[in-house]
C-alpha cells in the first residue's frame, strides 16, 4: 500500500495494515497452499491422485449410495460391512473406481483395526471416514419389555462401532504425512427428537452428536475435521415401514413421506470435499414434509 492510499484509508476511517500484517497474511496462505501441494502429492504417490474414502455399512441403503456418489466425485474407496456380497455388489456399482472391500464388524476392535491397517496398506492414506453402520434394533418394543442384551447391541453398533471406527481413523490422519483428514458422522433426526419405542437408538444417536463435537475438538491440533449429518426419512430398506404406517406421538399410525437417498450421499460429498479449513458441523437433510418440526 503507497503512502496516497495509506493516507486516504485513515481519513476514511478504515484500520490500515501495516507491512508486518500483509507479510503475515501472505505467509498464512502460502502455508496453506503449501499443505494443499503436499496433498496433493501424497494422492499421487497412491498411483491414483485420488482421495480414499472409508464407508461403514457400505452394501445397503445410505452407505451404498454415498459410496457411488463419492466414487463419481473420484474417490478411491474402502468399503466395510459385515458381508462381503453386498460390499461387492456396491463396488461393481461404482464402475472404475479403485474399491477394497473389508468384511468388517465394527463391534469388533480387532476387525476395525484390520479394516484401517488394510487401508493403510492399499493407499497410504486416509482422507475420509464416513462412519455410517448402524442399526434401529427391535421396532415397536415398549421400554418395560425391552431386553438388556437388544440395547446393548443397539449400543455396541452404533456408538461403539462409532467410536471404534473414528478412533482408528484418527490414529491414521494423525501420523500420516500430511496431516489430517476428516471423519462424517451419521446421526439421525432422532438425535433432536425421538420416535415412540425407540429409546435404544434414540439415545446412542444423541450420543453420536457428542461424540461428533469431541472429535471436532481433539482433532482440531492435527486437521482432523469432524461433522454429522442427520437423516430423516432416506428411502432405504431401514425405512420400509415408514411407507407402510408407523406409530406416531399420538398413538397413531401414519404413513410418512421419504426422500430418495442419493439426495443424502449428495450433501455427504459436499461436506466430503470442502478444504480442511472449512467444515459442516451439523446438516440435517429429512424428507420436506415429514412429521419432524413438531414432533411430540
Amino acid at each position: 500500500m503507497n503512502t496516497e492510499q495509506t493516507e486516504q484509508s485513515e481519513q476514511a476511517g478504515q484500520a490500515v495494515p501495516t507491512e508486518q500484517a500483509v507479510r503475515t497474511g501472505r505467509a498464512g496462505r502460502s502455508g496453506q497452499g503449501e499443505t494443499a501441494r503436499r496433498e496433493e502429492r501424497a494422492r499421487r504417490a497412491d498411483g491414483t491422485g485420488r482421495k480414499v474414502a472409508v464407508v461403514t455399512g457400505a452394501g445397503s441403503g445410505i452407505g451404498r449410495a454415498v459410496a457411488l456418489a463419492l466414487a463419481g466425485a473420484g474417490w478411491s474407496l474402502a468399503l466395510a460391512g459385515r458381508r462381503a456380497e453386498p460390499l461387492a455388489e456396491t463396488a461393481a456399482g461404482a464402475g472404475d473406481t479403485e474399491a477394497l472391500c473389508v468384511t468388517t464388524d465394527v463391534t469388533d476392535a480387532d476387525e476395525v483395526d484390520a479394516l484401517f491397517t488394510a487401508v493403510r496398506e492399499r493407499f497410504g492414506r486416509l482422507d475420509l471416514l464416513f462412519n455410517n453402520a448402524g442399526t434401529f434394533g427391535p421396532g415397536g418394543v415398549p421400554l418395560e419389555d425391552l431386553a438388556v442384551a437388544d440395547w446393548r447391541a443397539v449400543v455396541d453398533v452404533n456408538l461403539t462401532g462409532a467410536f471404534l471406527c473414528a478412533q482408528a481413523a484418527y490414529r491414521l490422519m494423525k501420523e500420516q504425512d500430511p496431516q489430517g483428514g476428516r471423519i462424517i458422522n451419521n446421526g439421525s433426526i432422532s438425535a433432536h427428537a425421538p420416535r415412540p419405542h425407540s429409546i435404544a437408538y434414540t439415545a446412542t444417536k444423541h450420543a453420536i452428536t457428542g461424540l461428533t463435537k469431541s472429535l471436532s475438538l481433539d482433532g482440531r491440533p492435527y486437521r482432523i475435521a469432524c461433522g454429522q449429518i442427520d437423516i430423516g426419512n432416506a428411502a432405504t430398506e431401514m425405512t420400509e415401514r415408514m411407507r407402510t404406517g408407523i406409530l406416531q406421538a399420538n398413538g397413531e399410525l401414519a404413513v410418512e413421506p421419504v426422500m430418495a437417498a442419493a439426495d443424502v450421499a449428495r450433501t455427504v460429498t459436499h461436506m466430503a470435499e470442502l478444504p480442511l479449513e472449512a467444515n459442516v458441523q451439523f446438516a440435517t437433510v429429512m424428507a420436506t414434509s415429514m412429521p419432524y418440526v413438531g414432533r411430540g
